[in-house]
């Protein structure tokens, strides 16, 4: 089974349940678990997906998938960050990204990117 951990912004919300939803057959797999920070969690959850939701991003839940990544139980992450706006947890962001830098786990943190990484689980 495969783990894909799911993050996105505020502002980019809305474009991960579109990005969900056109891979839909691919991510309802059986052999897909999805893990997200609360409120991501919870529009994943509301668009009809199975999801473990953790803490919010700024709560704490983006450094509970950097650690799930750093005991090697995260296969993929898929962050849609919103690169105009300031974040008060960036440090923790910084910190997953540098994680998946280390721990060679691939992240997208756009549409496209996520598009390629995802069609490679198939």
């Amino acid at each position: 089974m495969k783990t894909i951990a799911i993050i996105a912004h505020d502002g980019k919300k809305p474009e991960m349940v579109q990005f969900l939803n056109g891979n839909k057959e691919i991510l309802n797999s059986n052999e897909i678990k999805i893990i997200a920070t609360g409120t991501t969690g919870s529009k994943t959850e509301a668009a009809g997906y199975k999801v473990e939701k953790l803490l919010s991003g700024p709560l704490g839940g983006d450094a509970q998938i950097a650690a799930r990544i750093a005991e090697g139980l995260v296969d993929m992450v898929i962050f849609f960050r919103d690169p105009l706006d300031k974040h008060p947890h960036e440090p923790d962001i910084f910190m997953l990204m540098r994680l998946c830098d280390v721990h060679n786990v691939p992240l997208a943190t756009n549409p496209a990117t996520a598009k390629l990484i995802i069609r490679g689980l198939v």
